[in-house]
């Protein structure tokens, strides 16, 4: 059987050094007709959609924006949202999708993101990009993503939950999250609200605040 080509594409790029390179990659595949997205549905995160709180204005920042489901769910809901996504060809499609659309969508590297991002929203949403990567690489994400969260702000974190997977057989990407990776979210003055496992123990979804 062949490998499909998230996962081929993620190995070529890891060799190389480049834990994110492979997902423009896979996207333009993707636009030719010659890959699936795995994470791309076409609406937004149901676990998301049973969460969503109103905005009223407040700013909110989608990690990995992918085609802009999820951003255009809190947008909908009176949240002033910035939509990212690493992958140049993904922002594209999702402001062709939604041409009048309220949503900032920008390329960004959560590894390397913009400073005025520190401490900015009120709101950071982070559903499965994380994973993507292997765990050298998870520190300075999680890192960043406790470095974007105001004060008094909340952060939404869901992953894979490697506890409740047979890790002996299982096939990356993704590389499923620990519960203590996911807690380590909590620092630079964040902290855990709250964490549970949804989808039959298959995800942590967690809850923090500044």
């Amino acid at each position: 059987m062949t490998d499909p080509a998230d996962r081929v594409l993620s190995r070529a790029s890891l060799a190389e050094g480049n834990p994110t390179g492979w997902f423009d990659q896979l996207y333009t595949a993707a636009e030719r007709g010659e890959a699936v997205v795995p994470w791309t549905r076409g609406t937004p995160n149901a676990d998301l959609a049973e969460w969503i709180q109103p905005g009223e204005g407040r700013r909110a920042l989608v990690v990995g924006s992918a085609l802009g489901d999820d951003s255009e769910l809190l947008a909908a809901q009176g949240w002033a949202v910035t939509g990212f996504d690493v992958a140049p060809t993904a922002v594209k499609a999702a402001q062709a999708r939604f041409p009048d659309s309220a949503v900032d969508y920008v390329v960004a590297d959560l590894l390397h993101p913009p400073g005025e991002w520190r401490h900015a929203f009120d709101l950071v949403v982070e559903i499965m990009n994380i994973q993507a990567m292997p765990r050298d690489y998870r520190p300075a994400a999680l890192t960043s993503l406790a470095g974007f969260l105001a004060p008094g702000g909340t952060l939404l974190v869901c992953e894979v939950a490697e506890e409740n997977m047979d890790m002996t057989t299982w096939v990356s990407p993704p590389w499923p999250f620990s519960r203590a990776e996911v807690e380590s979210a909590a620092q630079d003055g964040v902290h855990l609200i709250g964490l549970e496992t949804i989808r039959d123990g298959a995800r942590y979804w967690a809850e923090f605040t500044r």
